[in-house]
């Protein structure tokens, strides 16, 4: 048999644009240098509020771009031989699998988003006595229960039929959808039994109650009697019900099905339960119990598996005896399905997932995304050389006395009081970003991660369809990152003593990304408020620091540009990702920023609210089209809104000046800012003016927003 170090599991290589990085991180940061000398300079002869607010934007721009620079210092690519896993494990030899898959609320996230991602890992190319799937109800409801009950039935015909056919993609929804489907002799009967189970699921969840006619056997009855009219979803027992178990349950072929559990832990409006990362915890304790797999793939209900061989994958390094003893975890990129063309919201992530990450993964390796990710189960008890070893899974039925009393205890919400969950074990509590925290904070203790990015996506999930839930959920992350970025754990103090000056650097640019929100906010404002009062803040075009300007302007916006066509993302994908930006920054990061101090000083507390799943048919058109979605009358549009009137008015404004008073030297930047800003708030002016559907601008928001463009002329007006 040939050696493992003759038929690698992996490869790595450095990319060749590390040298090129370098290269232009040095002249760049000359360019910076020089601009924030000239505002130093510009301070020291003549003060004024207007000078201390540009160099405050552009000292941001400056420690962003700088710990920007530390993804490109040794941007990392990878390679998996799958075929190699043979010589160095048999498949009895593999280790035992858990899935954890969360979800929170039925009417936000529908069951058959969640009931289609277990049946994707359900049916992956996995010993099936090895894999168990763990399925966590945070909003407590009978009615997901229900849903995966008929998961169960339909399961025990879905995965022979992948098996005898091979098929690829196991999701039933991504399957029977795909617009060229391969057939097989039993398809049209699966897809008749499928949407069957999702006729009789989804009428329960428009119902909200079950029919009686729906429940099959006492077992499922005496499961869903313990919703009581004093059951909650903030206050109720535990709830932890083995749907399937391996040896007990079969398919239609006699072939095993694997373990699928639902877990609702106890909750009490007494005790804090801490959101997705107490929920984590809790399934991480009752998987523990039950089946203690020394592996464990994290997933959110709405990213289902794309490829069946993804765990083959992983065992690629975790497996692999030359790989770093520390490694802790294996992270796939999060992937979207269903993005429109054009990506009008910047949702598909490439720049994260081509340049960001695997720049981390050439230092301790990415974080982790909150989804996709293989873990050693060891890692969430210790650091690397306290973790106890976790080979052997638990023997005993899953059904017993025993093991449900214990789960069932470990579940309670007083269980981990006066213990180390939430601080040193399991995940990490303090912020909504639980997974970039926690894969910190392992990080910190000795744990390695390694960034595996296939041709084909391991997982795809689901992006926001319209504007206003997209902002929310970048709101909601603008909250937890700052959450860690003023933590005693701050990256850029405590990250660069124990993971390294690059590595915590990294971290450092993705917690701090919230403050994008003050030089895109001074930027989007202050020029043009300057124009409107025929005030030149910028050097003319025939002084040399105009060149500087157009240097730093240029020289950002083309890496961005390259970065991202190079990576296999279009012009146009790129323009509307770096407009998304600029809308993310003026109210997402501001909001949050806001909600972050307010919470801070006691006077608010940010809650978890999930990203709602549920797109109606009039909203999936306008999206595929490319049309934004504004549709209601939410105050974290108007700094977007007052943002696009106050730079039309002043772009207008300035040519006027131009043609009348003065050349157009004088105001050359003020009235290019404000024409750029035009040109990426035409859907804006689209929403306010040109558009009469239902995802329109409403009159109430763009009525307030012109108020607050004549409030902030009027005081600007005192100021100039």
């Amino acid at each position: 048999m040939a050696s493992s170090q003759t038929l690698p599991l992996h490869t790595k290589m450095l990319m060749p644009r590390a040298g090129i990085n370098r290269a232009f991180a040095l002249v760049y940061s000359c360019a910076i240098l020089a601009l924030l000398y000239h505002h130093f300079i510009g301070l020291l002869h003549s003060a004024s509020m207007v000078s201390i607010f540009l160099l405050l934007a552009d000292s941001v721009l400056a420690f962003m771009w700088a710990t920007a620079q530390a993804f490109r210092m040794y941007p990392t690519c990878r390679q998996v031989f799958i075929e190699h896993l043979e010589h160095c494990a048999k498949e009895e030899d593999y280790p035992g699998l858990d899935v954890l898959i969360c979800t929170a609320d039925p009417y936000k996230e529908p069951p058959m988003g969640a009931v289609n991602t277990a049946l994707s890992v359900m049916a992956y190319d996995y010993p099936t006595e090895k894999l168990s799937v763990y399925v966590s109800d945070d909003g407590g409801s009978k009615l997901t229960l229900f849903a995966f009950m008929e998961a169960a039935r339909f399961a025990a015909h879905w995965l022979p039929y992948c098996r005898k056919n091979n098929v690829v993609e196991r999701c039933p929804e991504a399957h029977f959808g795909s617009p060229d489907p391969t057939r097989f002799t039993e398809t049209d009967q699966i897809k008749m039994m499928y949407e069957s189970m999702r006729e009789r699921v989804e009428n329960v969840i428009k119902r909200g109650s079950i029919n009686h006619d729906y429940i099959t056997n006492e077992e499922e009855s005496e499961a869903l009697s313990r919703w009581t009219e004093a059951f909650t979803p903030r206050n109720h027992p535990a709830v932890i019900q083995v749907i399937l178990e391996y040896g007990k349950d079969k398919d239609i072929t006699g072939h095993g099905l694997p373990n699928l559990v639902y877990v609702s832990r106890e909750k009490s409006i007494d005790t804090p339960h801490h959101f997705k990362a107490g929920a984590l915890n809790a399934l991480l304790r009752v998987s523990a119990t039950m089946t203690n797999a020394p592996v464990i793939l994290i997933l959110d209900s709405d990213m289902y598996s794309n490829d069946p061989q993804t765990p083959l994958r992983a065992l690629c390094y975790l497996l692999d005896p030359s790989m770093d003893p520390k490694l802790g975890f294996v992270q796939f990129p999060q992937v979207f399905h269903g993005i429109n063309k054009n990506d009008i919201y910047g949702g598909d992530m490439r720049h994260g997932c081509e340049v960001l990450i695997p720049g981390m993964d050439g230092l301790a390796g990415p974080f982790f995304e909150g989804s996709g990710g293989f873990f050693r189960r060891r890692v969430f008890y210790g650091c690397p050389s306290e973790a106890p070893k976790m080979n052997q899974e638990v023997s005993h039925s899953i059904k017993s006395r025993e093991v449900l009393a214990m789960a069932h205890y470990v579940a309670g919400c007083k269980y981990e009081n006066q213990t180390k969950w939430g601080r040193k074990m399991g995940f990490r509590y303090g912020s909504l970003v639980e997974d970039l925290y926690t894969s910190f904070q392992l990080q910190s203790e000795g744990w390695k991660s390694v960034y595996c990015n296939p041709k084909r996506p391991a997982f795809l999930g689901k992006s926001p369809m319209n504007l206003h839930d997209c902002l929310n959920q970048v709101m909601r992350w603008s909250v937890g990152l700052l959450e860690v970025a003023f933590s005693r754990y701050s990256p850029i103090t405590f990250g660069v003593r124990t993971i390294g000056l690059l590595s915590g650097l990294c971290y450092a640019f993705c917690t701090f990304w919230p403050i994008w929100a003050i030089p895109i906010t001074i930027y989007a404002f202050l020029p043009q408020l300057a124009l409107l009062n025929s005030a030149s803040i910028f050097p003319k075009t025939s002084n040399p620091w105009f060149w500087v300007y157009v240097a730093l302007f240029l020289g950002a916006y083309g890496q961005e540009y390259l970065e991202y066509v190079l990576s296999g993302g279009s012009t146009q994908r790129w323009w509307n990702c770096q407009r998304a930006w600029m809308m993310k920054g003026l109210s997402s990061f501001s909001f949050g920023s806001v909600e972050f101090l307010l919470k801070s000083i006691g006077i608010s507390s940010f809650g978890f609210n999930v990203t709602s799943k549920v797109v109606e048919e009039e909203q999936s058109m306008r999206y595929q089209q490319g049309i934004f979605e504004f549709g209601v009358a939410s105050p974290i549009f108007l700094p977007i809104t007052t943002a696009a009137i106050i730079n039309l008015v002043a772009f207008l404004s300035g040519i006027a000046q131009s043609c009348r008073q003065r050349s157009i030297e004088d105001v050359f930047l003020q009235v290019f800012l404000a024409g750029f800003a035009v040109v990426n708030c035409w859907p804006v002016y689209e929403a306010m003016a040109l558009r009469t559907d239902q995802g329109k601008l409403p009159l109430k928001i763009t009525l307030i927003s012109v108020v607050l463009s004549w409030a902030l002329y009027l005081a600007s007006s005192m100021a100039f």
